[in-house]
């Protein structure tokens, strides 16, 4: 075997928006979801960050709990605010000694004078009572109007709902080795012409600093019509890859990552979808192969997905191991 100072390399890119000083990188170039691994300092927090892309792209359980978080909030701070104001300015409320009761009174007025629903029971009384209220009322509306332009924008925004496997793997392919991943959809979505783009980012100690190269990893299809059951995307390594001769052990020395972009068109939004992943070298398996994934369903009329099984594989040992080992 060729040493691995004399393999040959295909000519690196500079076009991924990363610098080449892997001194200065973190853990991974891309996270698992996609999102880019960087944190901006040198500027105050509400310059740093986007209200909108923030809440845009939170879970819905915390964008609810949010929601949620404000609305009690205001609520309660219009509470005090009527309650300082005076308990007896609130028509239709009636005063006791217990703070807890006033309080609970003075929450549920705010509440109805929030969300504009003004059910007629309490009423405020006086100049400043009926001014805080109308404050109040213009919040609420201002609020709901921008938390349901959010709900839409969330609910309208395009995804690929694609689930990529946990690992990629160095299976034996042909008379080699390939880099496998697999990916679906797991939503009754439908996406057409589906295009898969894998960038591998290599660290090389060069004068004694290590520096980062990105090479192109061709596919073997990089384009598909219909992503309707699931898609294992290959690249087999020849003397044209960038992994040419490296062993599982120069790839963890050389902290490979492997960056996944998925372009596709969905038939219901009419619109092209993206997501994003990666893999570096902790999640990375060699010598394994993919199990199936999919049957024919026990009526013998459809095909059934097994999105359980999209991580499953099985140890395939190179030929040249089990020689070696036998």
């Amino acid at each position: 075997m060729k040493s691995n100072l004399h393999r040959r390399q295909p000519k690196d890119v500079d076009n991924t928006g990363f610098s080449p000083n892997s001194a200065a990188e973190g853990s991974r170039l891309i996270n698992k979801d996609g999102s880019t691994n960087l944190r901006k300092i040198g500027l105050g927090i509400f310059e740093r960050y986007s209200i909108f892309h923030t809440l845009l792209r939170m879970s819905g359980t915390k964008f609810l709990s949010l929601v949620f978080l404000f609305y009690t909030a205001t609520n309660i701070i219009f509470a005090f605010v009527y309650l300082a104001i005076g308990i007896d300015k609130l028509s239709g409320v009636e005063a006791s000694s217990n703070f807890l009761t006033n309080f609970t009174q003075a929450f549920f007025f705010s509440s109805q004078t929030m969300t504009t629903v003004g059910y007629g029971h309490v009423a405020p009384h006086g100049f400043i009572a009926n001014a805080f209220a109308s404050i109040e009322s213009f919040l609420g509306i201002i609020t709901f109007a921008l938390v349901t332009g959010m709900f839409y924008a969330r609910f309208s925004r395009p995804k690929a709902y694609i689930k990529f496997s946990d690992n990629i793997l160095i299976a034996p392919h042909k008379e080699g080795r390939a880099v496998m991943f697999r990916l679906a959809t797991y939503k009754n979505n439908h996406l057409t012409e589906v295009h898969a783009e894998v960038t591998v980012a290599i660290h090389h100690l060069h004068d004694g600093k290590r520096v980062s190269k990105f090479y192109p990893m061709p596919l073997e299809i990089s384009r598909i019509n219909s992503l309707a059951i699931s898609w294992t995307c290959v690249h087999y390594i020849t003397e044209d890859s960038p992994l040419w001769l490296m062993r599982q052990e120069d790839m963890r020395d050389a902290r490979i990552e492997f960056m996944v972009t998925i372009k596709a068109f969905d038939d219901n939004y009419s619109n092209t979808v993206l997501q994003r992943t990666s893999y570096n070298y902790d999640e990375m398996v060699y010598g394994a192969k993919f199990e199936l994934m999919y049957k024919r369903s026990d009526a013998g009329d459809v095909t059934e997905v097994m999105m359980n099984k999209i991580n499953a594989y099985v140890p395939h040992a190179f030929v040249e191991d089990v020689v070696e080992n036998a």
